[in-house]
C-alpha cells in the first residue's frame, strides 16, 4: 500500500521543512502556475485565479529547493505553456540536466481566442535530469498522446493516466514522488495506482480537500495536515 503525505500550505515554506528533515525523493513531477494570470471561462461558475500565477519571482527559489529535494540521478518533470518557457527553461537550466520538452498532446483543443489564434491543443513538460536515471520501458516517443480532462476538479486538472505513465517510466514501486503544486491529487491518485509513495502540497485550502476526498477515500493513509 502507497504512503500518501498531504500537506497543506506553501509550498516554498513545506519544501524548507521537508528539506530541514532531510527528506530525498526519487522523482518530482508537478504542475506549477505558468506565470499568465490564467482564468477559465470555460463553465457558468469560472473556477477562481489560480495562486501566484501572476508572477514568476518565486520560481528560481523553487528550482532550487526542487534539486535539493531530489534524490541524484533522479528525474524531475515540470508542466509549462509557451507563454513562459523560455524563464522556465532558463531557471531549470540553473540547476538541472533539461533533456527534452515533452508535448502533452490533448487529443481535443481548448477555447483561447476564438477567431484570432489557433487552437490549443498542447501543453509542454520540461523533463529533467540531476545526474543520470535510465528510463523503464522502452524509448518512446517525445510527443504523449492522452485525452484531455474535462477539469471537473480543478481548471488545470491533468489526467491521471499521463502522470502515471510519467511516474512508471521514472520510477519503481514503493520509490517517493513529490508534487509541489498537487491541485486535486490527480497526481496522488497515479502513485496510489502504480504502488509509489507521494507526497503533496497544495496552498488552496479547498482544492486540498478535494484531495483528500479523492485519496483519502479510496485508501487508508498515513495522512499529514500542516498545523494539526
Amino acid at each position: 500500500m502507497s504512503n500518501i503525505k498531504l500537506y497543506n500550505g506553501d509550498c516554498l515554506e513545506v519544501m524548507d521543512k521537508l528539506i530541514e528533515q532531510g527528506v530525498k525523493v526519487d522523482a518530482i513531477i508537478t504542475d506549477p502556475p505558468y506565470g499568465m494570470s490564467f482564468q477559465s471561462g470555460q463553465r457558468k461558475e469560472k473556477y477562481k485565479k489560480i495562486e501566484n500565477d501572476d508572477n514568476l519571482d518565486w520560481l528560481d527559489d523553487f528550482v532550487d529547493k526542487s534539486f535539493n529535494l531530489l534524490k541524484d540521478n533522479t528525474h524531475a518533470y515540470f508542466f509549462c505553456s509557451h507563454h513562459n518557457v523560455d524563464v522556465f527553461k532558463q531557471s531549470l537550466q540553473k540547476k538541472f540536466n533539461v533533456k527534452d520538452i515533452l508535448i502533452w498532446e490533448k487529443n481535443g483543443f481548448g477555447s483561447g481566442d476564438l477567431l484570432g489564434d489557433y487552437a490549443p491543443k498542447y501543453e509542454m513538460i520540461f523533463y529533467c535530469h540531476k545526474g543520470r536515471r535510465l528510463l523503464n520501458g522502452n524509448r518512446d516517443e517525445n510527443v504523449l498522446h492522452f485525452d484531455r480532462t474535462r477539469n471537473e476538479n480543478h481548471p488545470t486538472e491533468k489526467p491521471v493516466y499521463l502522470l502515471s505513465y510519467l511516474v512508471k517510466k521514472s520510477t519503481s514501486e514503493n520509490e517517493l514522488v513529490l508534487d509541489t503544486f498537487r491541485g486535486s491529487g490527480s497526481t496522488g491518485r497515479a502513485c496510489r495506482q502504480t504502488s509509489r509513495n507521494f507526497i503533496g502540497i497544495e496552498l488552496d485550502k479547498d482544492y486540498y480537500e478535494i484531495a483528500k476526498k479523492r485519496i483519502y477515500g479510496e485508501m487508508q493513509l498515513n495522512l499529514f495536515e500542516k498545523g494539526e
